[in-house]
């Protein structure tokens, strides 16, 4: 037991290692948008059929808080409300081609800082990470699953 204890403060410790190295190689210094509007555009460029409602719940705030987020994201070109084609009533946003090309900056300095940290570390150690971390997501994924006989090993 005191095993998986110590093992759950290492990776609790990663963790807070990996956000430090992720935030650093974030653009903030020269982003027009602040860390909650990236989430924003995070969240609904891989949710496409996202509306305000399902903003707000993702982001457990008011719609009206999502809605204002929303408001300044258009205002800077970054984000569309659209008209669902299927159900004229519903209002999709989308994220406009400058928020994917941010969002693309980002994801590619992020992943070049995280390769920077992983070549400090001994090629054995970063297999085993590998497989650590593919493990890691099989039972966190398993976990999220109703019936997890269902799943393909």
């Amino acid at each position: 037991m005191e095993q998986s204890s110590d093992l759950a403060a290492a990776i609790d410790a990663a963790a807070v290692a990996l956000v430090d190295v992720l935030d650093a190689a974030g653009v903030r210094h020269r982003m027009t948008v602040s860390p909650t509007q990236l989430r924003v555009l995070s969240l609904i460029s891989s949710r496409p059929v996202t509306n305000v409602n399902g903003l707000a719940e993702l982001l457990d705030v008011v719609p009206s808080s999502a809605s204002r987020l929303c408001d300044r994201l258009e205002a800077v070109g970054l984000l569309r409300r659209v008209t669902d084609p299927r159900d004229r009533r519903e209002v999709r946003l989308v994220p406009t081609p400058a928020a994917e090309a941010l969002l693309r900056e980002l994801r590619e300095r992020r992943q070049r800082a995280v390769r920077a940290v992983l070549d400090r570390m001994p090629p054995r150690t970063q297999q085993e990470l590998l497989l650590g971390l593919l493990a890691f997501a099989r039972a966190a994924a398993s976990e999220a699953q109703p019936d997890s006989s269902a799943r393909t090993a």
